[in-house]
């Protein structure tokens, strides 16, 4: 056996080397640079900063709602068409479409959580929302002959693509009071019905008569319209998750960890995304574990977890 000294590098070494060059590849930064996020944020290999990646699909603790997303993932191409198809159809037919494709699921359990992509009506206010595009700034809708070859050639994201200033816009609305969405809805409604486009016409005369039918006064309140909550927070998930296909970000069921200091690794969910006039999100509403209500982070201040990135479907 020689005496001399091994030049072998140490595991631990060759480690954090190939945990470097991971995190460049994946954050799409230089070596030095993603070193620094490593050194600075804790990381462990395979955790990111928030600031890259995409998470579009979380690995979460509903398995019927994982079996969903990857049933998606065997369809055929002509299963692949039709739905596309349904896709490009503004505005229930692409409400139906997204509310398919982004099924409810819910937080890990003890987190606080609780459901996600829920709530009863969504098809229906993604419906309006579009509605209220069309009326308010029907520049942004895309043109019918276009996104309609587009939708024969299967693939979601180029239909995303064609509709994502509608489905942008369409978002924005959902930071309005609930009290001014619904005065919207009502005038968007209205300006539908007495257009020229005889689908959107159609589409708001349907969804007038569901709006007729909530605002219908309950017996015993002749004075209290019936409106029931709306399900503002499950849809605004579901294009949370939508407008991530096409930048940078992590959807609603994200499991992070917040880096607010060197000791500090408190566990928490993405519930919700801030965003900017465009590109990825600026910011993220999460929930720390256990907690009672989510907070508002900036997405330097947070890390994602191992394992849960993906691709668009």
């Amino acid at each position: 056996m020689s005496d001399h000294p091994s030049r072998r590098t140490p595991v631990s070494g060759r480690a954090r080397r190939r945990a470097i060059r991971e995190q460049a590849a994946r954050s799409g930064v230089a070596y030095s640079v993603a070193a620094r996020h490593l050194d600075s944020a804790g990381l462990t290999p395979g955790e990111t900063l928030a600031t890259y990646g995409r998470t579009i699909y979380p690995t979460g603790v509903d398995p019927y709602r994982q079996a969903l997303v990857d049933h998606r993932d065997r369809r055929s191409f002509g299963e692949r068409v039709a739905d596309t198809r349904r896709a490009a159809t503004l505005p229930e037919g692409r409400a139906a479409h997204l509310v398919e494709r982004f099924p409810p699921s819910r937080g890990p359990a003890g987190s606080g959580v609780g459901r996600l992509y829920h709530g009863e009506g969504r098809q229906e206010l993604l419906a309006m929302l579009y509605l209220v595009v069309a009326a308010e700034s029907p520049g942004l809708l895309p043109e019918v002959g276009d996104v309609a070859w587009i939708a024969e050639l299967g693939e979601d994201t180029a239909v995303d693509t064609a509709c994502a200033d509608v489905d942008r816009e369409a978002r924005r609305l959902l930071e309005e009071t609930p009290t001014r969405l619904w005065s919207a809805i009502e005038e968007a409604l209205a300006v539908v019905e007495a257009g020229v486009d005889g689908q959107l016409r159609h589409a708001a005369v349907r969804q007038a008569a569901l709006l007729r039918t909530m605002m219908t006064p309950r017996l015993g309140y002749a004075d209290e319209p019936y409106v029931p909550g709306l399900p503002t927070t499950g849809v605004r998930q579901i294009l949370d998750a939508l407008l991530i296909v096409a930048d940078d970000g992590h959807a609603p069921g994200t499991r992070v960890r917040r880096v607010t200091g060197a000791a500090d690794v408190r566990l928490a969910t993405i519930v919700g995304a801030r965003w900017g006039s465009a590109g990825p999100p600026v910011g993220y509403l999460v929930w720390p574990d256990g907690a009672t209500a989510p907070v508002s982070v900036v997405a330097d201040d947070l890390v994602v977890l191992a394992g849960q990135e993906s691709v668009p479907r």
